[in-house]
């Protein structure tokens, strides 16, 4: 069987339950690889050179003085290209492919998950733009995220979706009937929308300079009459509220966003309901389509910042155990410890090799599969720079081309291919989320009273790895979506209901 071939049946669910890893090994475009040696080559050298020296410093500081933003850590990070590396060539950054992401984060997050996070959230952002396939906003604010990092002035970009009353709710358009949301985009003249409301632990939020936000025209009809607008920090009538003080992560602040009848001008309306009508689509399935698209991509990261836990956690707790000297000899010589430590081995590999099938279902089909095509990556990675990006930047300006992109990405994307990545990066998400929070407890078994010091580093972990299990959609509401997408033989079985009272 070619490799064509494999690939459309992996699609069609004739290989179900195989690893999509597997399958992309032989499937990729030369030089995929090179751009994750790389990657995490590069992530070792941050860890040594910015984030060792600073994080339990940063985060003893932010314990103390919540309101602290890591600004510096945010310009040294400006100053390795880490907000636009990973942008594609065409689009004005440095074109990494973002399986490396993947890598790069995890290694960082075996240090720190809070500073990581920092990095990971603007692509968040990013991919909440991508999915949209708005071809020319995503021109727009690429060009000004790579060209801030280049002055000196960090530009990022943040997803604007939680509210105080629906947090969960709002990555399930099944649960948004449920809730009423809060946030409100009235259409004006000219296609202008004026937003209204209030969004809540927000990462990045006062940091970003560009807000992804996904609002509502009808609050008691989200799922129907959903918008996704692209809001500058500038606009009249957007201001930030509060911080939350977190457990964890503190390093990566969650903000409260609030907007006052803030303008949103028509050319920077990323997505609404009048887009589905003109390609003849249900907007709940596009909507819905939209946020599939960034939380597959995204809980696969969570899955490895939750790696990259379970391998800090582990290795902190091996460091210990070769250290400590105990009556009966170094902690290292005993049975009991060393089979803790092979538990924890065990759980770090798991949760790498999990993630990684996850972002290789991404990249097979997914946000990411038209990057990973053959000629596309050939053409990013070797076209002569300036007129690539020019050529690019016309072609992308195109209605028609917006168009066709849209109609194959959106429309013509089956709801088989929109389950199996989907289902994929829920599963990845709690279970990796999952062992990293065991490891965190382990290392501290192990440590005893020592891993309740805050210069070991291990209770870190274990306050940072936490919150995994709660953002990009909770462990519970991934668990159903795996069910719903991965192992729901028959659709009449509904999901997302509420349990009868006892």
């Amino acid at each position: 069987m070619d490799t064509e071939t494999k690939l459309q049946a992996w699609k069609t669910n004739d290989w179900e339950g195989w690893s999509a890893a597997l399958l992309g090994r032989v499937s990729r475009p030369a030089g995929w690889m090179q751009d994750i040696e790389q990657a995490i080559a590069l992530a070792h050298r941050f860890n040594e050179e910015v984030v060792k020296p600073c994080y339990l410093q940063l985060d003893a500081f932010i314990q103390d003085h919540p309101q602290e933003l890591p600004l510096a850590f945010i310009e040294q990070a400006a100053q390795w290209r880490l907000f636009s590396l990973w942008v594609p060539r065409m689009l004005g950054g440095g074109g990494w492919n973002f399986l490396s992401l993947y890598a790069f984060l995890e290694e960082v997050s075996s240090v720190c998950v809070g500073l990581a996070n920092v990095i990971g959230v603007h692509y968040l952002g990013a991919a909440t733009l991508m999915a949209t396939w708005n071809t020319r906003l995503m021109q727009e604010i690429f060009s000004d995220v790579c060209q801030g990092e280049r002055l000196g002035q960090p530009r990022l970009i943040s997803l604007a979706i939680t509210e105080p009353g629906a947090g969960t709710d709002m990555e399930e358009t099944e649960l948004l009937e449920r809730v009423r949301t809060g946030t409100v985009a009235r259409l004006q003249a000219h296609g202008d929308y004026l937003l209204d409301g209030c969004k809540v632990f927000i990462s990045n939020g006062h940091v970003s300079t560009w807000h992804m936000v996904i609002a509502a025209e009808d609050r008691r009809r989200a799922a129907d009459t959903g918008v996704v607008l692209a809001v500058h920090r500038e606009d009249p009538g957007f201001s930030l509220g509060a911080h939350e003080n977190k457990m964890g992560q503190k390093a990566c602040v969650a903000s409260e966003l609030l907007f006052a009848g803030c303008r949103v001008p028509a050319h920077r309306v990323a997505y609404a309901p009048a887009q589905s009508a003109a390609l003849g689509a249900s907007h709940r399935d596009m909507i819905q389509l939209i946020i599939d698209y960034v939380v597959s991509s995204t809980r696969a990261g969570v899955a490895a910042f939750a790696a990259g836990v379970a391998q800090g956690s582990y290795r902190t707790a091996m460091h210990y155990a070769a250290g400590k000297t105990l009556p009966q000899g170094r902690l290292i010589t005993q049975q009991w410890a060393q089979s803790c430590l092979s538990e924890m081995a065990k759980n770090a590999q798991l949760a790498r090799q999990t993630w990684i099938d996850s972002a290789c279902a991404n990249s097979l089909d997914g946000l990411y599969a038209p990057l990973f095509s053959p000629a596309l990556m050939l053409m990013d990675r070797h076209a002569p720079a300036k007129p690539w990006k020019k050529w690019v930047g016309v072609a992308l300006r195109q209605p028609a081309v917006m168009r066709q992109i849209r109609l194959r990405y959106m429309k013509n994307y089956s709801r088989s291919r929109q389950h199996k990545v989907s289902g994929t990066a829920s599963m990845a998400k709690f279970a990796c989320s999952d062992l990293g929070l065991r490891n965190a407890l382990l290392a501290l078994e192990l440590m005893g009273a020592d891993g309740l010091r805050q210069d070991h580093g291990a209770e870190k972990f274990l306050r940072d790895a936490k919150l995994l299990q709660i953002y990009e959609g909770s462990n519970q509401l991934n668990r159903i979506n795996y069910f719903k997408c991965s192992l729901r033989a028959d659709e009449q079985v509904r999901v997302f209901l509420r349990e009868a009272a006892s």
